[in-house]
Parts: structure tokens; sequence; C-alpha cells
């Protein structure tokens, strides 16, 4: 009788070095993808700007994130991932989030600013480093999201009957200190209180991005190797017990269908768009919208926000190991998705005291660790593990529906307001008003759909996703 082989996946440390190194890529495309995340207020003064933005354009840049997600893009390589495996499609796609962002780096340098391309693409475009700068963040945000795909799809393979939910939360925590880096880090590092701001300044933040994106390839690089240690012992353990190679079934395009005829993915990815929608595209906005609804200076704004990405790093893998070990998935959507609505309400009409902003950011913090711990993890109960890639894909396109459109939508109310409201002083704070209101108006809509799960849940317990993650042995 042959013993059984201890796999790779088996040793805790093993686990624990993989998901460092999916984690790290991550890690620098959170980074990226919030360069002017704490500077947006400077794009509502384009005068002052050498790279002459202004906040429509803003807005304008951060939907071009989701627009090849959108288009397709992301449906045809989540069936790609399946089709080919992470090593070969996450590679391709990591390789296209560095492209993009140097392309945007490029674009935002006084060097393109002075180059015949820029002369040429003017023939074309009003401000030809918004339309470069739009096509590699439309490149970024598609090798970003893929590459998301693929290491959520890897943790769900090496974690699988172990500490999952609390490996996708730790990666979670992870990407988003990435986030908090970059709002605490860029205020610092960009000069932008002068009355002129050059290229030099602007592009600062993105020079740090490249540093860390180097570092990113590095430790995917890592990944590959054991990974493919891993799939070449699970061969060798087959061949041991005399039993045929453990052979996942190839993605049929038929799948597709199957994974959206599951009412209970469905719901997840609506949960998934309006919830995200409610965080993600503020947080585009945050300064904008906390600077003259609590009165306070850019540096202060900066720490505010930060503590979204800061509540997340903390509860998400403490709320991941609650799922992982009591169960209550949808309940714990149920409440992230409560929460995000009072944080929106305490931003748009308490007092215009710190206190309350520091609170609504706080508890926002907090929903953003509570439901994505939840959310994530219940994905593989329902959906057969050769499909993962396909599903995850899926349900990140239709969360790039809300991301292409909503920051789109967020910055012309903010610009309509500023421009009808003549008082300068009452611009501001009308203009973020405003803006809340499109989100509370998002937030009811992710409560309604949380609810609805959770009484789906109720009606078929066979799916288990109110069932703790870890199996007992």
């Amino acid at each position: 009788m042959n013993s059984a082989l201890r796999l790779l996946k088996d040793s805790k440390s093993a686990r624990w070095i993989v998901l460092l190194s999916l984690s790290i890529p991550m890690f620098a495309s959170y980074f990226f993808d919030d360069l002017f995340t704490t500077i947006s207020h400077i794009f509502q003064n384009p005068e002052m700007l050498d790279l002459g933005w202004n906040i429509t354009d803003y807005g304008f840049y951060g939907g071009a994130y989701s627009l090849l997600c959108v288009w397709g893009g992301l449906v045809i390589c989540g069936m790609l991932l399946d089709k080919w495996g992470v090593r070969l499609t996450g590679s391709l796609f990591v390789g296209l989030m560095v492209i993009g962002s140097i392309i945007v780096v490029y674009a935002i340098s006084e060097p393109f600013s002075n180059s015949a391309l820029a002369v040429w693409m003017g023939k074309f475009f009003t401000k030809p480093s918004l339309a470069l700068a739009y096509a590699g963040c439309a490149i970024f945000g598609l090798g970003s999201e893929i590459a998301g795909v693929a290491v959520t799809r890897s943790i769900a393979k090496w974690f699988k009957g172990k500490e999952m939910a609390l490996a996708m939360g730790l990666q979670l925590a992870l990407a988003r200190l990435g986030t908090a880096t970059a709002l605490i880090v860029i205020p610092r590092i960009v000069n932008i209180e002068q009355d002129y701001i050059p290229f030099s300044e602007t592009s600062k933040p993105a020079a740090v991005a490249m540093i860390l994106m180097v570092i990113a390839l590095v430790l995917w690089g890592m990944f590959l190797l054991m990974d493919s240690k891993l799939d070449k012992q699970t061969a060798d353990e087959a061949k041991r017990n005399n039993t045929q190679a453990v052979k996942e079934e190839k993605f049929k395009f038929s799948d597709i269908f199957k994974i959206l005829g599951n009412k209970h993915f469905i719901l997840i990815s609506l949960l998934c768009v309006f919830f995200y929608a409610c965080i993600i595209s503020f947080r585009r906005f945050a300064t904008t919208i906390i600077i003259p609804r609590f009165g306070i200076d850019s540096e202060v704004a900066s720490l505010m926000v930060s503590l979204i990405p800061f509540s997340t790093m903390i509860f998400t893998p403490i709320f991941g190991s609650l799922v992982d070990s009591k169960g209550k998935a949808t309940r714990f959507m149920i409440l992230g998705s409560f929460l995000v609505l009072i944080s929106h309400l305490i931003i748009a009409f308490a007092p215009g005291n710190a206190f309350f902003g520091y609170s609504g950011i706080a508890i926002m913090g907090v929903a953003y660790a509570l439901v994505p711990a939840a959310m994530w993890p219940s994905v593989p109960k329902i959906i057969p593990e050769k499909n993962l890639g396909t599903a995850y894909s899926l349900i990140y396109w239709i969360q790039n529906m809300g991301m292409l459109l909503v920051p789109i939508v967020v910055g012309i109310i903010i610009a309509r307001t500023t421009e009808s409201v003549t008082n300068p002083a009452d611009a501001g704070i009308r203009s973020a008003v405003n803006a809340e209101y499109f989100f509370i108006f998002l937030s009811f809509i992710a409560i309604a759909v949380s609810f609805i799960l959770g009484k789906s849940s109720d009606n078929n317990p066979q799916l288990e996703l109110d069932l703790p993650n870890k199996r007992k042995k």
C-alpha cells in the first residue's frame, strides 16, 4: 500500500509563503491605482497644473481602469485562465499590469509633454496626456483585474479545506496596505502647497509605484516555481497510488451559461458591484468630498481617508477567521451593507466636525472588511473549481461596470454642482453632499441584495453558504 505523499500545500509555511508572493503584486497594483486619490482636489484648479487635468478629466481617467474589463476583456481572459491555467495566464496579465502602469507614468511626465508623440496626438485629442494615460490605465486595469482573479483562484487551490477565508482576508489586507501606503505617502512626497504644480511633482508617486512593480514581478516568479512544484507533486502522487493523474475538466463555453444561470452567483455579483461602488468610487473623490464637508486641510484628509484601508487591514483577517470557524457569511454581508449606508449618512449629514468625518470613514473601513471577508470565500461553495477563474472574472466584470460608470457620474455631479453655485464657499459643500446622495442610493441597493442573498441561503442549506469554511479532521 502506497503511503500518501505530503504535498507542498500541506506545509503551513509553504502556504503562507505562497500567500505573500501572491499578495505583494496586489499591493503594488492597489498603490498604483491610488496615485491621485488623496490629492484629487488639485484637479478642481486645472490652471495650477502643468498636467492641465480638471475634475471631470480625473473622473474620466478613473473610469478607464474598467474600460477593457467591461467590454469583454475580463470575461474572455477569465475563460483563458480556466483553459490555460493560472501560471501562464496570470503571468501574461501581471505583465500587462506593469506595461499599463509604464504607459501612465510616461503620459503624466514632462518628457511626454515635450515629445513628438504628444504633438501628433494633439491633432486628435485636446489633452494628449489624458488620452495616453486613459489607454495605459485601461491596460493596467485589465491586467490588474485578471491578476487579481489569478491570485484569488490560486488561494482557493492552496487553501481549500484549510484557512481559506483567513488567507483571502489577509491577501485583501496586504493589498489594501498598498492603498493605505499611497494615501499616507503621496500627499507627503508631492508638494501641492504652491501656486503652480509642475510635472515633476504629479509624477513622483508613479516613480515609487514602478519600484513596487519590479518587486512584485520577482515575487510572482517565486509563486510560479512553487505552484509548478505542487502540480508535479500532485501528478506524482497519482502515479504512486496507481490512479490516473488528476486533471481538471477543461473549460467549455457552455459553462458561462451555467454560471450565469446560478441565482446565488448573480446575487453575489450584484452585491459586489453596488457595495464596492460605495467605497472604491467614493475613495477616488474622498478628499474632494471630506475637505469641504469637515473643514480640514489636505494632510488631515489623507489621514482620514487612510482609515479605510487601515481598518480593513485589521478587521478583514479577523472576520475571515470567523467565517472559517463560525460561518454566517451572508449575515456578515448584510451587516457590512448596513454599515456602508451608515457611513455615507454620517459623511453627508453629520455636523461639520472632523470627529464625525473620522467616525464615518472608520465605519466604512469596517464594512469594507466585513463583506469581502465573507463574499469571496463563498464563491467556491456555489461554483465548481474548474470554473472558478471564469466565475471570479464574471464577478469582476460586473463590478467593473460600476467602476467604469460611477466615477464618471460622480465627477459630473461635482462639476455641475460647482458650476451652478455662485458662492465658492458653498460650492464645495453642496457638491460633496450631492455626490453623497448618489452613494446613499447605491448603499440601499446593496442592502436589498444582501437581504435577498441571506434569505436564499436559508432556503438552500445544501449550499452551506452560512457554514464554516474550515473542515474538521
